[in-house]
Parts: structure tokens; sequence; C-alpha cells
């Protein structure tokens, strides 16, 4: 491993673009990194995930800790102003951060990268912009931007979590719901069958006296009731 690779590694590993090693396996495609190394998974996959490992795995601790609640993701996008402001990164310092990139960008896209940072080291010396104040400011934002992804990756864990265990408990209660339906279903089956041999059995008395005797004393009887007529 070169000295380049080292230094990336142990001092900037939070970077979003992970370097290639010898030992990757060229033919096999790489896996969608996020800063931190480790691989996508779409929701479906973490849900998937969790419901077949239980809790899901710990969140890696986040450089810094952001100040407040996380800045909301509307439509996909980010008020990028505001996780620097939780991560404590100034105005002032993310002024000097946009003005090297402004700088950066006005050169021509084939400029050396060594006259390239001349011409910046220069430029900013001239306006009297420190370069120090610069990547500490930028090391500042990449160390926000990394605990707005790790906070986020955590309180999505939290929510997941607690979502796997709310699933579980519906699903138990779903079941549960369930079998006391069809011990109903079995319990009225049996009741109507008991009751219908039972009132076969009554029946042979009334067939005895005739269905116009039954047919008068159930009219006259204050507490008989005639059967509802069909149709």
């Amino acid at each position: 491993m070169s000295e380049k690779k080292g230094w990336g590694k142990s001092v900037l590993g939070w970077f979003v673009v992970q370097e290639e090693t010898e030992s990757v396996d060229s033919a096999s495609p790489p896996s969608p990194v996020r800063a931190g190394g480790a691989a996508e998974l779409s929701a479906d996959d973490l849900i998937a995930k969790y419901a077949n490992e239980g809790a899901p795995p710990p969140a890696p601790a986040a450089p810094i800790a952001l100040k407040g609640p996380l800045p909301p993701v509307v439509d996909g996008s980010v008020d990028f102003d505001q996780v620097f402001e939780a991560g404590g990164v100034t105005a002032e310092e993310r002024d000097q951060v946009k003005k090297a990139q402004d700088l950066l960008a006005s050169l021509p896209a084939e400029t050396p990268a060594a006259v390239k940072k001349q011409i910046v080291e220069a430029s900013l010396k001239a306006f009297g912009v420190s370069t120090t104040l610069i990547i500490e400011s930028a090391v500042g934002e990449m160390e926000a931007l990394e605990a707005f992804i790790v906070t986020g990756q955590g309180e999505t864990q939290g929510l997941l979590a607690e979502a796997s265990q709310r699933i579980t408990a519906l699903d138990q209660e779903i079941t549960a719901l369930r079998q006391s339906m069809d011990l109903a279903m079995q319990e009225q089956k049996q009741r109507t069958a008991a009751a219908n041999t039972k009132k076969l059995e009554i029946q042979q008395v009334l067939e005895f006296f005739g269905q116009e005797a039954v047919a008068k004393v159930v009219r006259e009887s204050p507490k008989l009731h005639e059967p509802p007529a069909d149709g």
C-alpha cells in the first residue's frame, strides 16, 4: 500500500470515495459505498435483514455530535448550511471553503494539479485567506456531513427496530384474532349441529299431536311466536 493510500485511510477514513487496493478482484463489480465504507442497502433490504437477524447492528460512532435535530430531507434535497451549522461550522468558515471551491472551478480542467495548487495558494494569499483555515473548515464540513449520515443511520436503525417489533406484535395479534375467529366458527358449527339434533328429537312430540294442533297452540299462546313466513 502506498503512502498516499495509507494516509487517506488512517486520517480521512470517512471520505466518500474509497481508494482501490491490489486485493480487489477486478472482475467483481464494486458494491455501492457510503461514507464509512459500508455497502448501501435499500429500505426493503434493511427490513428483510433485520427481520431475519433480529435487532439491527449498531451505527458507527459519529466523529462529532450535531446540535439539535437532524436537518430534514425535503424531496430528496438537504439544506447543507443547516447541516454545517449543526456541526459547528460557522458561516464565515463555510464562506472560506466556498471561495476555494469557486476558485478551483474557475481553472481550466486541463491545468496540471501542481499548477492549480500554486494558483489557488497564490490567489488565496493575495486575498489574505489562510489555507490552514480553509483546510480546517473543509474538514469540519466533512465531519458534519459524516455525522449527518451516521446520526441518520442510527435514527433509521432505531425506527426500523421499533417498527419490526411493532410488526411482530401485530402479526401475533392477527394470528390470535384468526385463531379466535376459527374457534368461534367451529363452536357455532358444533352449536348448530347439536341444537338441530335436539330439535329433531322434540319434533317427534309435535308431529305426534299434528301440525294443526301445534299451530293453534302457538297462535293462542302469549309466550310463543309463530315462525316467520317463507319468502
